[in-house]
C-alpha cells in the first residue's frame, strides 16, 4: 500500500497480491505515481511511504521503483529477516521530472499488531517470516509447517526421511544428510528446523498457501449475514452493552 505523506494522507493505490519483484507490477504503480505527480496541484513534486507488514518486500519494492523509475541501482538495504529497516528512511528518487517536481519514496519499519491472540495466526506470521524466527521456537514452527505439508504432498521431504506426523525423527533424519549436526555428531535439531522452515519459505518443499480459503470465504460470507441491516456504530454499541450485562452464574 502506498500512502501520500501530505498534510492530510491519502491511499494513492491498493493492489492485492503484488510481487515486488515484478517488472509488470512496479511499472502499474510508477504509472499511477507519475500520473498524480502531473496534477495541477502538485508544484513541488510528491512523497509518498511504503507501511505494511514487517518482511512482506517493502525496501525490495522501493528498489525496484528506483530501478525502473530513473534507472539507479538500489538504496534501501534488504533481507531475510524481519527488522532490517528499523527508521524512516532518506527519501529516495524513483521518478524525476523536467519541471523538478519529482517523485520521491520513504521507507519504514514493518508495523505489527501488538498482541495476536489466535495463536494459529501467529503460527503462521512467523512461518512467513513477519515476525523474528527467535520468538517461536523453530521446532514448533517446523512442526506445524509439517502439519501442512502432509496435508499437500509429503513426497516434497522424502530426500530426507520417509512420510510422518513426528517433527523430531524428520529433524533429525534432515539434520543427518545435510550436515547440521553438533559435537558428537549429535543432530542440531534446532539449527535443522531452520534451514527446513527457510527451504519452504523459498519454494522448494511445494508451494501452497497456510490459510484454508474456502473456509475463509465461508466465514466471511456467514458474517455478511449477520451484518446486515446493522451499521458498524450499532454493532460497536451492541457489543459494549453485552459487555455491560451482568453473566449468570
Amino acid at each position: 500500500m502506498l500512502v501520500e505523506s501530505a498534510q492530510r494522507p491519502i491511499i494513492l493505490q491498493e493492489l492485492n497480491m503484488v510481487n515486488s519483484s515484478s517488472r509488470p507490477d512496479v511499472s502499474s504503480i510508477l504509472k499511477h505515481l507519475r500520473n498524480d505527480a502531473e496534477g495541477p496541484d502538485k508544484l513541488v513534486g510528491c512523497r509518498v511511504m511504503v507501511v505494511g507488514m514487517p518482511n512482506v518486500g517493502k525496501s525490495t519494492l522501493i528498489n525496484n521503483l528506483r530501478n525502473q523509475g530513473v534507472r539507479k541501482a538500489k538504496a534501501v538495504q534488504t533481507g531475510g529477516q524481519p527488522g532490517i529497516t528499523r527508521k524512516i528512511g532518506t527519501p529516495v528518487k524513483i521518478i524525476e521530472r523536467e519541471n523538478g517536481s519529482h517523485v520521491y519514496v520513504l521507507d519504514t519499519p514493518g508495523v505489527f499488531m501488538p498482541y495476536v491472540p489466535d495463536a494459529e495466526k501467529m503460527l503462521k506470521l512467523a512461518l512467513c517470516g513477519c515476525v523474528k524466527d527467535s520468538v517461536i521456537s523453530p521446532v514448533t514452527l517446523a512442526d506445524y509447517l509439517l502439519y501442512h505439508i502432509n496435508l499437500h504432498d509429503t513426497q516434497v521431504y522424502e530426500r530426507w526421511s520417509p512420510p510422518t506426523n513426528e517433527i523430531m525423527p524428520l529433524l533429525n533424519d534432515f539434520a543427518h544428510h545435510t550436515g547440521l549436526l553438533a559435537k558428537g555428531g549429535i543432530p542440531n535439531t534446532d539449527l535443522a528446523a531452520l534451514h527446513f522452515i527457510q527451504k519452504w519459505r523459498a519454494g522448494g518443499l511445494g508451494k501452497f498457501i497456510l490459510d484454508d480459503l474456502q473456509a475463509e470465504e465461508r466465514h466471511h460470507q456467514e458474517g455478511t449475514k449477520d451484518a446486515v441491516g446493522t451499521s458498524m456504530s450499532q454493532a460497536r454499541k451492541a457489543e459494549r452493552m453485552a459487555r455491560k450485562q451482568p453473566q449468570k452464574l
